[in-house]
C-alpha cells in the first residue's frame, strides 16, 4: 500500500488508486499519514473534521470513517491501529511519499557531510521529484491549509538546498532563470533573494545582481518596516568589491544529462512472432518520419510482453531515452494524459515546481522537449486516442509503440498489428522453456492436448508451465482443467477485461457462448439476444473490436475454446437461464 500527501491525498493497492470517499474520511487518513505513526487522538480528529463545531456524534461518527477505510484499504487496513484515546498508522517509511522524502533529504545531508556535492544533489533532486501539484489539493478546513502550508515550506527548503547545490557546482546561469521565477513568487524570501544574487553575480550580471539588493531592500522597508538581513547584506558588500572568492568556475565534469530507461524488463523466455517482431522493427526504425505502432488483441495475447521486447529490440535506436506508461485502460483508474505528461518531462530533468500547471503549456513543452531528441515511448494499454494523442512525438526522429485492447481508429498515422495465438511449434517450444522440455516431451500427446485447450494463448501457457514447473509430481495432462479455474480468478486479464464490459454487452458476451456449433451466425444470435439482425450484428462487431469473438466467414463469428469456456463460466456465476 502506498499513501501520498505531497500532492493530491491519495492512496494506491497493488498500483491502483483507492476511491477514499468522502473528504472527512481523507481528512482522517491524511492526519494519520502526517503523523507519521505517533498517535492522533480522538479529540484531534473531530477537530480537524468539524474545525471546532463537532455534532454530539462527532467520536461515533469518526469511528465509522476509521471503519469504513479500513475496509477500503484492504488488508493494508490493518496499518491502522487503535490505541488509547485515538489511531496511528504504521507503515514502514517507504510507504508514504512523505517518508520517502524525508529518507532522501537525510540522504543528501549526509552526502554533503561527506563532502560529496553531486550525490547530495542527486538525493534533493529525487526528493523534489516526489512533489505533484499542491500537497492535499481539495481538502477542507483549516487543518488542510495549515498542513498545504507547512508541506509547501518543506519543498521551498529542499528546493533552495538543491539550488544551493547547484551553484556550488557552478552552474549559475542555468540557476539564475530558475531564480528569477523563484523571486518573483516569493519576493520576501530573503534565502531566495541572495541565491539569485549569486547566480546573476556568477553569471557575469553584476549590477542586475546589486538591482536585486535594492528591491528586496525596498520591498522589506515598504511591506515589513525592516531592512535586508546580514546574511543579504554581507552578499551584496562581496559583490560590490568584487570578492574573488564569491564564486567558483564551473565543474571541469559536466552536468549528467538526464537519459531515461524506463522500459520494463524483457522476458528471458520471450518465444515465436517472429515475422510480426521483424516487421515492427522496421517500421520504427524509420528516422525521416515519426513511426507509431499500435499493437492489439484479445486478453492474454501477449501484447504488453511483446512490445516491451520489440523495445529492448530497438532502444540503441534511440540514445536519447526509452519512456513507458501504464495508462491502465483495464484497470479502475485509466492514467490521465496530464499526469503522464508532468512525469515524462520530470524524467528529462524537468524541476517539479517548473513543469507548467496548464494542460496545453505542458503538452507544448513536452513537444519542445522531443523536438530535438530521439526517444522510444511504450504507450500500454490505452483506452482511447484522447489518452494518447498528446503524448506522442511531434517530430521526425522518435517513435512510439501503443497497445490496447481494441483497435483505437481514430489514431491517424499509426499502424496496426493484431496479434493472434501463437503457432503450435511457437507454442510448445514456450511450454517446453517454462516447464522442461525433457518433461513436455516425455508426455508429448499431453502436451499438445493442454496447448489446444490453451487455444494456443500466451498467457494460459504460461500459467500451464508455471504450474507444472511448481509441482514436479503433476502428468502434463492434469494441468488443463486448473488452467480454466485460475483464468476465472479475479485480476487475470480475462476477468479484467470483462469487468469492464457494459451490462449489455457482457450479458451478449455469455449467451453467445452458449451454443455447441464452432460459429455463430447473426441470424442466430439475433435469436438468443431477442434483437432485430441490424442490432445484433452491431453487438457481435463490438465484441470482435475486442477481441472477445473473431470474425469468421461472412456474416458468422467464433469464440476461442480457452474464452468460450470462460464465458459459459461468467453465465454459471450469473446464473442466467440462456435457453438455448
Amino acid at each position: 500500500m502506498r499513501f501520498a500527501v505531497l500532492g493530491p491525498a491519495r492512496a494506491w493497492r497493488d498500483g491502483l488508486a483507492v476511491d477514499l470517499g468522502a473528504p472527512q474520511q481523507q481528512l482522517i487518513l491524511t492526519v494519520l499519514v502526517l503523523r507519521e505513526g505517533t498517535l492522533a487522538t480522538l479529540d484531534e480528529l473531530v477537530q480537524v473534521v468539524w474545525s471546532g463545531d463537532p455534532p454530539k456524534t462527532a467520536t461515533g461518527t469518526i469511528r465509522t470513517y476509521v471503519s469504513r477505510l479500513r475496509r477500503l484499504l484492504g488488508g493494508a487496513g490493518s496499518a491502522i491501529v487503535s490505541l488509547a484515546g485515538g489511531y496511528a498508522l504504521r507503515v514502514p517509511a517507504d510507504a508514504t511519499d512523505l517518508g520517502v522524502f524525508r529518507h532522501r533529504m537525510a540522504a543528501a545531508q549526509v552526502a554533503r557531510h561527506n563532502g560529496d556535492p553531486r550525490a547530495a544533489h542527486a538525493a534533493l533532486t529525487e526528493a523534489l521529484d516526489l512533489w505533484h501539484g499542491t500537497p492535499l489539493a481539495g481538502l477542507p478546513g483549516e487543518y488542510a491549509e495549515s498542513q498545504r502550508t507547512r508541506l509547501a515550506q518543506l519543498r521551498l527548503s529542499a528546493l533552495s538546498d538543491r539550488i544551493a547545490l547547484d551553484l556550488e557546482l557552478g552552474r549559475y546561469a542555468e540557476q539564475a532563470v530558475e531564480l528569477s521565477v523563484l523571486v518573483a513568487e516569493n519576493p520576501l524570501r530573503e534565502g531566495f533573494r541572495e541565491l539569485y544574487m549569486l547566480a546573476l553575480y556568477g553569471s557575469g550580471r553584476q549590477a542586475e545582481a546589486l538591482a536585486t539588493f535594492r528591491d528586496v531592500q525596498r520591498r522589506l522597508s515598504a511591506e515589513l518596516g525592516i531592512g535586508p538581513g546580514p546574511e543579504l547584506r554581507a552578499l551584496q558588500q562581496r559583490i560590490l568589491v568584487a570578492d574573488p572568492t564569491l564564486v567558483r568556475t564551473a565543474s571541469a565534469e559536466p552536468p549528467v544529462t538526464r537519459v531515461p530507461n524506463q522500459l520494463p524488463p524483457a522476458l528471458s523466455d520471450f518465444t515465436g512472432r517472429q515475422i510480426e517482431t521483424s516487421d515492427v522493427v522496421g517500421t520504427l526504425a524509420r528516422a525521416d518520419e515519426v513511426p507509431v505502432v499500435a499493437v492489439t488483441g484479445m486478453a492474454g495475447i501477449g501484447k504488453t510482453t511483446f512490445a516491451v521486447h520489440v523495445a529492448h529490440a530497438v532502444r540503441t535506436d534511440f540514445p536519447d531515452g526509452q519512456l513507458y506508461a501504464d495508462l491502465g485502460a483495464t484497470g479502475v483508474r485509466p492514467a490521465d494524459p496530464y499526469e503522464v505528461l508532468g512525469g515524462f518531462l520530470r524524467a528529462y530533468g524537468v524541476p517539479a515546481d517548473e513543469v507548467p500547471r496548464g494542460y496545453g503549456d505542458r503538452v507544448a513543452m513536452w513537444r519542445t522537449v522531443l523536438s530535438v531528441r530521439r526517444v522510444l515511448l511504450l504507450l500500454d494499454d490505452a483506452r482511447d486516442s484522447a489518452q494518447v494523442w498528446d503524448l506522442l512525438p511531434a517530430t521526425s526522429g522518435s517513435a512510439a509503440i501503443v497497445t490496447s485492447r481494441h483497435r483505437i481508429l481514430d489514431l491517424p498515422g499509426s499502424r496496426w498489428l493484431k496479434l493472434d495465438p501463437l503457432l503450435a511449434l511457437d507454442a510448445m517450444q514456450l511450454l517446453e522453456r517454462l516447464a522442461g522440455a525433457h518433461r513436455v516431451r516425455a508426455e508429448a500427446a499431453a502436451a499438445h492436448r493442454l496447448l489446444a485447450h490453451c487455444s494456443y494463448v500466451p498467457y494460459a501457457i504460461r500459467l500451464a508451465g508455471i504450474r507444472l514447473l511448481a509441482r514436479r509430481h503433476w502428468r502434463v495432462a492434469d494441468v488443463a482443467r486448473r488452467i480454466d479455474e485460475e483464468i476465472r480468478a479475479a485480476g487475470t486479464p480475462f476477468e479484467r477485461g470483462y469487468r469492464r464490459l457494459g451490462a449489455e454487452p457482457a450479458r451478449a458476451f455469455r449467451l453467445l457462448a452458449q451454443p455447441g456449433d464452432e460459429y455463430i451466425s447473426v441470424p442466430e444470435a439475433a435469436a438468443i439476444l431477442k434483437l432485430p439482425e441490424p442490432e445484433a450484428e452491431e453487438m457481435l462487431e463490438s465484441l470482435a473490436d475486442l477481441h472477445l469473438i473473431e470474425p469468421g466467414r461472412r456474416g458468422c463469428y467464433r469464440y476461442l475454446g480457452l474464452v468460450k469456456r470462460f464465458a459459459r463460466a461468467q453465465a454459471d456465476n450469473e446464473a442466467e437461464c440462456v435457453g438455448v
